[in-house]
């Protein structure tokens, strides 16, 4: 399931990174990695802001749907 289809305030791990390899490097560097956990914290018009390595980060739907938990 996609990270933008996601409950707000539960913990995900995440399964898989998908895109081009310029996409899933840009991911990457934000926190999102295999394995590691993300929380969705709110979602406004389709965009999501997510709790990631003990930061806060806001992507794009088109971004959360390419980040599978």
């Amino acid at each position: 399931m996609p990270l933008s289809m996601a409950k707000t305030g539960i913990i995900n791990q995440i399964k898989k990174i998908g895109g081009k390899e310029e996409t899933r490097r840009f991911l990457e560097s934000l926190g999102f990695v295999t394995g590691g956990q993300v929380t969705v914290i709110s979602k406004i018009s389709g965009n999501v802001i997510v709790n990631v390595k003990e930061s806060r980060v806001a992507i794009s739907r088109e971004m959360a749907n390419k980040i599978y938990i």
